[in-house]
């Protein structure tokens, strides 16, 4: 049985200028390779057959670089937002999908092994899997502790805090496309809040190896500087 992808590719890259101003996001380069040509690679590796990508933003000149994939072996499509609808708005306009596929940003630079992500949410029955990160911030002033009565109690030199925080890589079940409204702006907040107002709680899976956001600056230039840590291309 193949194995179906949805890269979520449609978003302007606000926060990534000056570097999208006359690229989409997913064309930038990570070295000499554009990051979404380095998910695909990573797919196509991990077993997958069929990837989806959802455009709004420059969709043409994606279309226009990646065809219908036979030059990486794999099956691409497209699904063409007619205005931006988040990140699981655009699965309702997608009619074929799987009983169960994957989901993920269009911009990220990771190690993780994505077969044995597939193979864990498939193994534990789960209704949606969200791949995490350990995330350490560090805090650039000296942070205050102050009681009641506006007195320091505690100071702290720039202090590190750690965050468990989703990659922006999930898997999911078809039946969840029935929490999200048709052709409607629809985040992943969104879809998290009304899984656990029924219960349905998504698994975490905890991932500990390389993985960058380059819809960030730093991270986009940390992620030229890691390119070669990437094992899985």
């Amino acid at each position: 049985m193949g194995k179906r992808a949805i890269i979520l590719a449609g978003g302007k890259g606000t926060r990534l200028k000056p570097y999208t101003i006359s690229l989409p996001k997913p064309l930038v380069p990570i070295g000499d390779v554009p990051i979404l040509e380095i998910i695909i690679r990573q797919l196509k590796k991990a077993g997958f057959n069929h990837v989806t990508l959802t455009v709004n933003h420059m969709a043409e000149i994606i279309q226009a670089y990646f065809g219908d994939g036979s030059k990486w072996g794999i099956k691409i499509d497209y699904s063409l937002e007619l205005k931006p609808l988040s990140t699981m708005g655009p699965l309702t306009l997608i009619p074929d999908l799987p009983e169960e596929f994957l989901v993920m940003n269009g911009d990220i630079l990771t190690d993780l092994k994505f077969e044995e992500f597939y193979d864990a949410h498939i193994s534990n029955k789960s209704n949606f899997t969200i791949a995490s990160f350990l995330r350490r911030d560090k805090v650039e002033y000296g942070v205050l502790i102050r009681n009641e009565n506006a007195e320091l109690i505690q100071f702290q030199e720039k202090p590190e805090n750690d965050y468990l925080v989703s990659m922006g890589i999930y898997m999911m079940n078809r039946n969840n496309l029935e929490y999200i409204p048709h052709d409607t702006f629809f985040g992943f907040d969104h879809l998290m809040n009304a899984l656990i107002e029924k219960k349905h709680y998504p698994k975490i899976y905890e991932f500990n190896g390389n993985w960058l956001d380059i819809g960030r600056p730093d991270d986009y230039e940390r992620a030229i500087e890691k390119l070669s840590k990437i094992n899985n291309l």
